[in-house]
C-alpha cells in the first residue's frame, strides 16, 4: 500500500466533523493485475428515505518543489481512479482533497480555473488547522 499524505488523518477527522461516516481507509481498487488505493472512502445519509451517498477522497499536499508537478501528479491519479470507478460502475463520486493555501495558490488562478471548469473534477478544500471541510466544488 502507498504511503499516506501528511494530511490524511486532517482530511479524515473534517469528513467525520462533516457527518460522513469512513467505510474504507483506503479505498482498494482493483484493474486487471493492477491494484490502486484511493486515499478515503466514505458515506453520508442524504435524505429521509436513508439513501447513502458515497465518495472517495484523493488527498493531495502540494509540498512538493514545483506545483505544476505536483498538480500533474495529483491530476493522473483523480482521472485513473475517476475511469476505475466508472468502469466498475462503483457508486462512488471522487473528490481531490487540498488545503486552503493550495486552493489559493492553485484554484484560484487561471491552470486550476481550467481544471474547476471540468465536470468530472470535484474538490474538497479543508483547513488543516481547524480540521474542517470549508468547501465542496462543486458544491
Amino acid at each position: 500500500m502507498p504511503k499516506r499524505d501528511i494530511y490524511h488523518n486532517t482530511v479524515r477527522k473534517a469528513l467525520e466533523k462533516d457527518n460522513w461516516i469512513i467505510t474504507d481507509d483506503p479505498l482498494k481498487l482493483k484493474i486487471g493485475e493492477k491494484r490502486l488505493y484511493v486515499d478515503i472512502g466514505a458515506e453520508s445519509i442524504i435524505s429521509a428515505e436513508k439513501d447513502k451517498e458515497k465518495i472517495a477522497v484523493e488527498i493531495k499536499s502540494f509540498v512538493g518543489k514545483s506545483d505544476v508537478n505536483d498538480l500533474e501528479q495529483a491530476l493522473g491519479q483523480f482521472f485513473l481512479y475517476y475511469k476505475v470507478i466508472s468502469v466498475q460502475k462503483l457508486d462512488h463520486r471522487l473528490y481531490l482533497a487540498v488545503n486552503e493555501i493550495t486552493f489559493h495558490d492553485i484554484f484560484t488562478k487561471p491552470i486550476g480555473q481550467l481544471l474547476l471548469a471540468d465536470p468530472i473534477f470535484r474538490l474538497i478544500v479543508f483547513d488543516e488547522e481547524k480540521e474542517v471541510i470549508t468547501q465542496w466544488i462543486p458544491n
